[in-house]
């Protein structure tokens, strides 16, 4: 694919993004042109390629999402810079997140708002709760509620969910985001756009040892987990 050239000012705008994961997709777009799901994966070691080039958007710049063919043939994803005019002006936004980041700890602990663990403080991802492609970046200065900390997995999770719903796609309506569970867990009404109520549980420490009894028991009722213990809830409530 022939790069195309680009605007000395989008230039710039590039080069400002220190961030690595951005910074990394971007460098590789200036490089070759495209970046594919593949090269991500492969040389950059992300195993949730959607997600690194949310990083990029969110960084104020325009990605385009297209087919090509994989290493094997298979049709793959892969990006590349889009329009440079709609390129958003962050300007101080990464300046801010270490103290961001430090506010939402001190308000909500070392904790995934998703599924409410607690995690080190290192491994906690800042992420908006309304997505930036609905929303765009909150006017004016941050405000600490307009973002949650979420752990990796929660992140890829909620990244999925939201790139296939038909609000982020098409509609654009915070409205509908401010009501979704990966807006809001506490406080929700569907599940990207869906009428789904979710229930994230895990098991740490001793708790493991009612984990395993449960999970023992659900192989030999020969059920999943998930209907198990939501036939042993169903019970509880019916008595």
């Amino acid at each position: 694919m022939k790069k195309p050239k680009l605007p000395k000012d989008f230039m710039r705008k590039c080069k400002a993004i220190q961030a690595k994961r951005p910074k990394t997709v971007i460098e590789h777009i200036l490089k070759k042109g495209y970046i594919t799901t593949e090269e991500l994966k492969e040389l950059y070691g992300y195993n949730h390629p959607p997600r690194a080039a949310r990083d990029v958007r969110e960084q104020g710049i325009p990605l385009e999402t297209f087919k090509v063919n994989s290493s094997s043939g298979r049709k793959i994803a892969a990006y590349k810079f889009g329009d440079p005019t709609k390129t958003r002006d962050l300007h101080g936004r990464t300046a801010l997140t270490k103290n961001l980041k430090k506010q939402l700890i001190d308000k909500l602990g070392s904790k995934c708002s998703i599924y409410m663990d607690n995690f080190p403080e290192t491994e906690l991802q800042i992420d908006h709760r309304i997505p930036y492609e609905v929303a765009g970046e909150p006017s004016g200065q941050e405000e600490i509620d307009d973002y949650m900390l979420i752990s990796p997995s929660a992140n890829r999770a909620k990244s999925w969910s939201c790139e296939h719903c038909t609000n982020w796609t098409t509609l654009k309506r915070k409205s509908i985001c401010s009501s979704c569970y990966w807006a809001f867990p506490e406080n929700y009404q569907h599940v990207a756009m869906r009428q789904i109520r979710r229930l994230d549980l895990s098991w740490q420490g001793e708790e493991t040892e009612c984990y395993d009894k449960l999970q023992k028991e659900a192989h030999e009722a020969r059920q999943d987990m998930p209907s198990f213990v939501k036939m042993i809830l169903d019970r509880s409530i019916k008595k």
